[in-house]
């Protein structure tokens, strides 16, 4: 995991030269919205690249982690199926629901059955490295779901240049990034983690909380901000020092989310007096989420250290598909 996680910046290069190299056919059809189909560590990476370009895109982009797909799916709608094996069940039924809706489907995946099944009825299909957890490849998802986007002419490619400066950033700032984490890791331990963010960066918040459970086997939550603001933060009169807060504070939230920001991290240290700023470095949202997954990436592998327990293990996953194997609806 150490390793894999070190390989993270040479990951975006790689994931970026796949990128330059793909091509993802253009047929004429308008794509008036798009569905990202994908699970866990495979999944996240449409939920982060959405909130980026919210701002940017005319055409609505909703995130399904399901089996499912929404009704209003036809042959306008371009969905994207993210599977790093390329074996996940549910995102397999729900593409095969986008092909019996005649959808325009794209397929990320390191082979397996999505590939097989793009290659069957002459989809589009992005093949990645594989053979290691999928978690630990979050940036190839993430490049090759900007660079669909780019080239559909959906958003500018100045956002692939920014995955270039963002690679840049963690390399410079590698020994920076490393001696937070290891203080995140002391700040967690033995504490129940709270992860907050601004909306725009959920998507991080939940890679935060995905990474942390799956490394270190660390149960926590996550919430954002303005949202929590009309409930979670009542919640909070039930808090204790059992609890460790984490906001991520990014620099570019709109004034009246800063002052509910600032308000309510004061307002939480009242209850607990674990309460942590992580302030992300970048001059734009990609190079400050990259920043703070690869600083969180490391915080879970060292708390998994300093727990005793083997980041790699995701043994209760298997068993769960085992026992779904011999389900027969």
């Amino acid at each position: 995991m150490d390793k894999l996680i070190a390989a993270f910046p040479n990951n975006m290069i790689e994931a970026l030269s796949i990128a330059s190299s793909a091509h993802i056919s253009k047929n004429g059809r308008e794509i008036r919205n798009v569905v990202i189909t994908g699970m866990g560590g495979s999944g996240i990476g449409g939920k982060i690249v959405a909130l980026w370009l919210q701002d940017e895109l005319s055409i609505p982009v909703i995130l399904i982690n399901d089996y499912t797909l929404p009704e209003f799916v036809n042959h306008d709608s371009l969905v994207i199926g993210s599977s790093y094996s390329g074996n996940t069940e549910e995102t397999l039924m729900s593409l095969q629901k986008a092909h019996s809706k005649g959808a325009r489907i794209i397929g990320i995946c390191s082979g397996g059955d999505l590939e097989t099944f793009c290659r069957t009825n002459s989809y589009d299909c992005i093949l990645v490295p594989g053979g290691n957890p999928p978690r630990t490849q979050l940036a190839y998802s993430i490049v090759q779901l900007v660079n669909i986007f780019v080239q559909l002419g959906l958003c500018s490619s100045k956002r692939l240049e920014e995955i270039k400066s963002a690679n840049e950033l963690l390399v410079s700032a590698n020994d920076f990034i490393k001696k937070e984490a290891v203080e995140l890791a002391n700040f967690l331990e033995g504490k129940v983690g709270v992860f907050y963010s601004s909306a725009r960066y959920e998507g991080v918040a939940i890679r935060a909380r995905q990474q942390f459970e799956e490394n270190a086997k660390f149960l926590c939550w996550h919430h954002v901000i303005p949202e929590m603001n009309h409930n979670e933060l009542v919640g909070w009169g039930g808090g204790d020092d059992r609890f460790a807060a984490v906001f991520m504070q990014t620099g570019d939230l709109i004034p009246r989310n800063q002052k509910r920001y600032e308000i309510t991290m004061d307002r939480v240290k009242t209850f607990t007096p674990y309460v942590k700023e992580l302030v992300a470095k970048g001059t734009s949202a990609i190079e400050r989420s990259f920043y703070l997954i690869h600083l969180v990436d490391w915080a879970s592998l060292y708390l998994a250290q300093k727990k005793g327990v083997d980041a790699f293990d995701i043994d209760i996953i298997y068993y769960l598909k085992d026992e779904l194997a011999k389900f027969e609806e």
